[in-house]
């Protein structure tokens, strides 16, 4: 976070109205966090208001209270600390894309409803799970109230299907340098290398999309095992737009 602070003009954006990010211009940008690990509040919320910055945080409900998850309690203290609280599904499906219209439309209006009523304020962004993207899960979306649906596609552009924003990120990975982390939002060459990179992984999650998602989940089982270890998973799946 302090090498990226070196490289940005303005602290990240969290508004949630489309119009707005849709206008923000060339140097906004956002950082968010999917799944709602326990971390979110413990680690990361303090790093970044360390900083005067506040980040995006996108929870499974289904998960909310679970050990090396937040609980409602500290899902409220995050918005009440200005930080975005969005959906990222109920029940996180091993293949959101794969799921049939009426379950994407219910696993994002419960999980919208259930943070809604948390924070007290209208929950009207959300984050896609594991990267599992279609035009499908975004009309599901656009049909549950979501205004703004956050994906894994590394791009700085913004898209629309019906009235929804659709947003890229770019990844920071665990290991990644902080260097290599900063230069996502300063190098152009940098994205182009990572948005390869995605658009080959997205090729073998087609081709091997069971196997993918079992070596996913046995990384996440060994990541939240251990509350030691989990400030160091959640970090490690920020994401950036640009």
């Amino acid at each position: 976070m302090s090498r990226i602070a070196t490289v940005v003009r303005q602290p990240p954006l969290t508004t949630t109205g489309s119009a707005e990010i849709a206008l923000a211009g060339k140097n906004a940008w956002t950082i968010t966090f999917d799944d709602g690990g326990l971390s979110a509040l413990t680690e990361i919320a303090g790093m970044l208001e360390r900083k005067g910055w506040r980040g995006w945080f996108f929870m499974a409900t289904d998960f909310i209270g679970q050990p090396s998850f937040c609980s409602r309690d500290q899902i409220r203290e995050l918005h009440e600390r200005g930080h975005v609280i969005g959906s990222h599904s109920c029940s996180h499906p091993e293949r959101f894309s794969s799921c049939s219209r009426e379950q994407m439309i219910d696993e994002w209006t419960r999980s919208s409803q259930i943070l809604s009523g948390i924070i007290g304020h209208p929950v009207t962004t959300a984050s896609v799970p594991g990267g599992f993207y279609s035009r499908a899960v975004a009309q599901a979306a656009g049909e549950a109230g979501i205004v703004v649906l956050f994906n894994s596609e590394p791009v700085t552009s913004t898209t629309r299907v019906g009235s929804t924003l659709i947003v890229g990120r770019y990844n920071v990975y665990r290991g990644m340098s902080a260097d290599d982390a900063a230069s996502l939002v300063s190098s152009p060459v940098r994205r182009l290398r990572q948005a390869a990179f995605w658009n080959a992984k997205k090729v073998a999650k087609v081709l091997v999309g069971p196997l993918y998602k079992a070596v996913r989940e046995r990384l996440l089982k060994q990541a939240y095992a251990d509350p030691a270890t989990s400030a160091t998973k959640v970090t490690g799946s920020g994401k950036m737009t640009r």
